[in-house]
């Protein structure tokens, strides 16, 4: 086969219940530091606390170390992390699909990101159009999405680091970094001093150092292992691998004035609930900010129960269980359509009601892996066949 085009439209076949989900595990982790280097540890993770009400979300964007995201990081340090994870298991991991969270929030939200497109395109036009795509009334392009088949696994590659989850449209990038920054501390309450506590208005952001969780889940037929940053643990990581871990993702919206607002909200919601629905993150922190930045309410989100309030709206702006329901069928067929070698792309043109599939490359693994990860894989074969 040489590719083929999915419809999203009618999006009513996707209707009914949800698809069975398997709840994520994590089965592995690695951290940045300040300087943006990789450790294979947690030695990033952050821990919630209240950040005070009537800071400036503005304030510091002069001294922002900001991680220069101009070149792509493809897959490279989620397979490091899954190299590691196998040569202590002594196996491949059973996933049928590995990639970053961004690329799977991206199928989830295509029956209702009508305007949101994934396209293929150099990474200098994606990084000289991103001011263009943070206008949602206009179609975005996204960054190329590419796929291959490879010992048994389907590797996507988004081509954008693990933080980076085409949220533009929704946030401006350093009132939500300073959020982060004003509500995590670097250890634990106990044993972070009251100055640093009190002091975090203060504190220069910097967006390089980032833990990232790998997860095991899996949607309909499709295992997934999927790699996304974290922004927080409300207490702390149980000792026992794979059980539920309190999680905290952060977010920052404009404070709510109006029922236009409420509205546009609700839309955001979809994008919140599908990033933290996919790493198993059970609670959402969203700093309210009025028009000039300051922060002023803080409201804690029940990931779970973001479907039930949508719905209970009238004309609800989506759907949870057809999300998944998408996102199953989809994979599916994914994986049925992508049986040969070389590099595929995955291309959905903005307002377009397909999905488009097709070879770019007859041979190789174009830039979706890395040399280290294709030689432990031999390795590891290697070691397979002197066992039997």
């Amino acid at each position: 086969m040489s590719g083929g085009n999915f419809s999203i439209q009618p999006i009513g076949r996707f209707a009914g219940a949800s698809q069975p989900v398997k709840r994520p595990k994590e089965i592995a982790c690695f951290s940045y530091d300040e300087n943006h280097q990789f450790h294979l540890d947690d030695s990033s993770l952050k821990y919630y606390y209240t950040p005070q009400l009537g800071a400036d979300l503005s304030k510091g964007f002069e001294s922002f170390q900001k991680q220069d995201d101009s070149t792509d990081e493809h897959l490279h340090s989620l397979l490091r992390a899954i190299i590691a994870l196998e040569e202590e298991q002594g196996k491949r991991i059973d996933a049928n699909v590995v990639t970053w969270r961004g690329m799977m929030t991206k199928i989830m939200a295509a029956p209702f990101e009508k305007l949101d497109g994934f396209i293929e395109e150099n990474h200098a036009y994606k990084m000289a159009s991103r001011s263009q795509e943070s206008r949602p009334s206009k179609p975005r392009r996204g960054p190329p999405l590419e796929v291959m088949q490879y010992w048994g696994n389907l590797l996507l590659s988004l081509s954008l680091p693990p933080c980076t989850v085409m949220l533009s449209h929704l946030t401006q990038p350093y009132p939500g970094y300073k959020f982060e920054t004003l509500a995590t501390l670097p250890a634990p309450w106990a044993e972070t001093s009251r100055d640093f506590i009190e002091d975090r208005e203060n504190h220069i952001v910097n967006n390089k150092e980032q833990y990232c969780s790998v997860v095991r889940t899996g949607i309909g037929k499709t295992i997934l292992c999927l790699g996304g940053e974290v922004d927080a643990i409300w207490d702390a990581k149980p000792q026992e691998k794979g059980r539920p871990i309190n999680w905290v993702e952060l977010k920052t919206s404009a404070e709510i004035r109006n029922p236009g607002d409420m509205d546009n909200f609700h839309r955001k919601l979809m994008k919140y609930w599908i990033q933290s629905f996919l790493l198993g993150v059970p609670r959402i922190i969203v700093g309210f900010r009025t028009r000039d930045g300051i922060l002023v309410d803080v409201s804690e989100v029940d990931t779970q129960g973001i479907p039930q309030t949508v719905n209970s709206r009238p004309n609800p702006a989506w759907n949870a269980d057809m999300c998944v329901n998408f996102a199953g069928e989809f994979l599916e067929w994914l994986m049925a359509t992508i049986n040969d070698e070389g590099v595929w792309r995955i291309r959905r043109r903005p307002q377009d009601p397909n999905i488009e599939v097709f070879k770019v490359e007859e041979t190789g693994h174009g830039e979706i892996i890395s040399d280290e990860f294709k030689n432990w894989r031999i390795k590891l074969a290697l070691r397979d066949q002197e066992g039997t």
